[in-house]
């Protein structure tokens, strides 16, 4: 039986809301990343989406343990913005996402604990409007393998329920796979038994 620890929560695809306090338009946009070079890359296309608003505040956490994270308040008072919203993804559990609020200033100041619940909301609307997504924890391989044993290989992959990431068909073969460590143990040593297979950890 699987164990919840074989299994990390995300969202499936990206989603947006919109929240308004006294002239104050907050949009919160969630998308599902896999590195801080992604959380980079959203947030410099939703700056350009937005030029004209007056803060983007954003939380991410990354990584099936959820070890990596960061929240910015972009100018807002500290821990009124960044903070709630980090708050709301760790409610639901999420990791691998970044949430990001951006705020079109209404004329009114909010003072903090409107701040709070403002940002909290916007981000809080925009997860739930998310699909849910359970992935596998995986170990990511290299293999090395003879073209004649191709075949075997993509099962024994394919049973495993692993991810192929890359696959280079040359005259010897390699293929880069994500395996669910739950599946790992069992599928190495069945893959590491084909005549020439050469298999190692890869950080691709």
């Amino acid at each position: 039986m699987n164990s919840i620890a074989d299994k990390y929560k995300s969202i499936e695809s990206n989603t947006t809301s919109l929240f308004k306090d006294r002239g104050s338009k907050f949009l919160g946009f969630a998308y599902p990343i896999n590195s801080v070079e992604e959380a980079k890359k959203v947030l410099v296309e939703i700056k350009k989406e937005h030029p004209k608003a007056t803060h983007h505040c954003f939380a991410y956490r990354l990584g099936t343990d959820g070890l990596s994270f960061r929240a910015s308040d972009d100018g807002e008072p500290s821990g009124s913005a960044g903070r709630p919203i980090l708050g709301q993804i760790d409610s639901v559990g999420y990791t691998n996402i970044i949430v990001v609020v951006v705020r079109y200033y209404g004329g009114t100041m909010l003072g903090v604990p409107g701040l709070i619940n403002a940002y909290k909301s916007a981000c809080q609307e925009a997860l739930s409007y998310a699909i849910p997504t359970e992935k596998w924890i995986c170990q990511r391989v290299e293999i090395t393998l003879d073209y004649n044993v191709m075949g075997e290989v993509l099962y024994l992959l394919k049973q495993a329920e692993a991810t192929i990431i890359t696959q280079e068909l040359q005259l010897f073969c390699s293929i880069i796979a994500d395996i669910p460590k739950v599946h790992f143990e069992q599928y190495a040593a069945q893959l590491l038994s084909i005549r020439g297979l050469g298999l190692k950890p890869s950080v691709s």
